[in-house]
């Protein structure tokens, strides 16, 4: 009875287990691939929120690899605070994205080399809150947001947006702290310059207790070496770009913005490409107007200008309405001083085709330029890319670039150049202004001799570079006799001519590191440096010998004997400052000039006489 209740019981229980079996089963293996889809959907939406992180690093020109690199030192102290993988997790995400509110920032901000205003500074702090709420909708199975929210606060309340302190500030957010700062201190940044990893343990101690949570530090400090090594490792093996993208040719290969790494194009190199353009343009203009010069203008242009145009070598040509040539005022790199040497008529050479057409050339022969001054000199630049500068509707110039390689220069280079010139034509323009109303300003419109300012300006550095290495310095103070007899017998502008050939006869006989200045009227001033008594006697008498011997006709047929009176002083022996020397060489210059009016040898310059058939030949 009992053994057929039995049977009974499991034949109509059989199907019953057999079907909770086969429930359970398919239940587990329903759950598993809900889980194996949850995990994918996890990884996608974090393989997503990566690839926009990192689109963000790429465009970001000031500290590039930076959120790679706080993710690795983030993660680092979380596991060595002990935290669960799941925490871990969430720091390296808010690691990863701590800097994603920067979208909301001007770059012209983000990029700024020196300190920033009130309300500059105002609109970066927004960046903390922006990012928390870009990422607050995105269902992360753990805390991100208010890492991202919080990573600006300091452990002393000063921090922002909302002036947490210490324990109130999550633990994640203190850690994002601590390795941001320290990245920034190790990296090269607009308004600081990279310094060592122990200099910047030095500041992160400093700040301990203050700015920063000091456990954090501390922990920090101890495993920073192994996560240095681990970032330095990984940058090995991923380096990253910091100048321009090569650039690619062949078929099917695309050319510049469109970089390969390992022969595979990259988005994110693109993307670098793009904002490295507006970033390199933006530091030109930044750059420009800083310099009033020509030469130096140039000179920062130039080393801005290589981070969107390589270059072998780069030119600036000024054009002159007078004698319509192309004159060369700046040169750099590979043959820069054979193309400094340069002078194009317009239509002549490269630079003047560009010149006479006002349109750029691309991958023309740089050697044009050196063959049309009929010269044979051998040059290593192969390929040149010319751009007119025009300012207003007036044309002022080109800017060249050069390179060693052939057919090196493309579409995007002359649309990269054309965009500099655009900015550099009004800065180089008033660069030239600035030259000649400098010029203006030092120099003696009539004879040519820089004036009375420029020469106390020379003399003061001359009498302190004498004083420091203990030498000497000569003053030579000339006088033309006999002046105002030529302006009275003569007229004024045959006393202007008259001061002309002497100024002419003065700059040619003295070194070309010392100087000739119209002093006033009829009066020169010659300084010489490092020389003495005996070389400022000799000097002084070969100048009056080289005015004697000038053949000066005041008018066709009559010369007039020309002649100066010098007197000489000398730094340090005759006078300490150049108001003693000046008037020293004066005492002794009219002692000399008193000495010539009672020498019978001498004629008059008022008097003058016929000119014979050699002196004519010689005038």
């Amino acid at each position: 009875m009992n053994q057929w209740l039995l049977t009974g019981l499991l034949l109509v229980s059989a199907p019953t287990l057999f079907f909770v079996f086969r429930f359970c089963r398919g239940f587990r293996v329903r759950l598993d691939n809900e889980r194996t889809q949850a995990r994918q959907m996890a990884e996608l939406h974090l393989a997503t929120i990566e690839a926009l992180a990192l689109a963000i690093d790429a465009k970001d020109q000031t500290a590039p690899n930076h959120i790679r690199r706080v993710q690795t030192y983030a993660t680092g102290v979380a596991r060595a605070l002990g935290m669960t993988e799941h925490e871990v997790q969430g720091i390296r995400t808010a690691a990863l994205l701590h800097d994603i509110g920067k979208l909301a920032v001007p770059e012209h901000i983000l990029a700024k080399p020196g300190p920033l205003t009130p309300e500059e500074f105002q609109k970066v702090r927004i960046h903390p809150q922006v990012g928390a709420d870009i990422i607050a909708g995105v269902p992360f199975p753990y805390p991100v947001a208010p890492l991202i929210l919080s990573h600006h606060e300091r452990w002393d309340g000063r921090g922002y947006p909302a002036g947490l302190k210490q324990e109130e500030i999550p633990l994640g957010a203190r850690i994002l702290c601590v390795v941001d700062y320290f990245d920034a201190l190790t990296s090269d940044r607009p308004y600081h310059k990279a310094i060592g990893c122990d200099a910047a343990l030095a500041i992160l101690q400093q700040d301990a207790g203050k700015a920063l949570d000091p456990h954090i530090v501390n922990v920090f400090a101890r495993v920073m070496p192994e996560l240095r090594t681990e970032v330095e490792k990984a940058e090995l093996e991923a380096p990253v770009r910091r100048g321009p993208l090569p650039i690619h040719r062949g078929e099917g290969v695309r050319s510049i913005g469109a970089a390969t790494l390992d022969g595979k194009a990259s988005v994110f190199d693109d993307i670098a490409l793009a904002h490295r353009e507006i970033y390199a343009l933006y530091q030109i203009a930044q750059t420009m107007g800083t310099s009033l010069g020509v030469a130096d203008t140039m000179a920062l242009i130039a080393s801005k200008l290589t981070n969107l145009v390589p270059f072998s070598a780069c030119a600036l040509f000024l054009y002159s309405e007078q004698s319509d040539t192309l004159n060369c005022r700046f040169a750099t790199g590979i043959d820069s001083e054979l193309i400094q040497q340069l002078t194009l008529r317009n239509g002549q050479g490269l630079t003047g085709w560009v010149a006479r057409n006002k349109r750029p050339l691309v991958n023309a022969r740089p050697s044009a330029d050196i063959e049309a001054m009929n010269s044979d000199a051998p040059t290593d630049l192969q390929s040149a890319l010319v751009c007119p500068l025009i300012f207003g509707e007036r044309f002022i110039g080109t800017l060249a670039v050069y390179h060693t390689e052939p057919s090196f220069y493309r579409d995007d280079h002359r649309r990269l150049l054309d965009r500099v010139c655009e900015q550099a034509a009004a800065v180089i323009h008033n660069s030239i202004v600035f030259e000649q109303t400098q010029e203006d300003s030092l120099t003696d419109p009539l004879t040519g001799l820089p004036n009375t300012r420029f020469m106390f300006m020379h003399l003061t550095r001359e009498l302190a570079r004498a004083e420091r290495l203990k030498s000497e310095v000569s003053l030579l103070v000339m006088d033309l006799n006999d002046f105002k007899e030529i302006n009275d017998n003569h007229g004024h502008h045959i006393g202007d001519k008259a001061l002309r050939a002497v100024a002419e006869v003065l700059r040619a006989a003295i070194r070309p590191y010392d100087i000739c200045v119209r002093y006033a009227g009829d009066e020169f001033i010659v300084v010489l440096s490092g020389c003495g008594h005996e070389e400022a006697e000799n000097k002084r008498v070969e100048l009056q010998e080289a005015i004697d011997a000038l053949r000066f006709e005041a008018r066709p047929g009559y010369r007039l004997p020309l002649s100066i009176s010098a007197g000489a002083a000398v730094f340090p022996h005759d006078g300490d400052s150049y108001e003693s020397l000046l008037a020293k060489a004066d005492s002794r210059m009219y002692r000399d000039k008193s000495l010539r009016k009672h020498d019978p040898a001498r004629q008059l310059a008022a008097g003058g006489d016929p000119l014979d058939a050699d002196d004519h030949q010689a005038v």
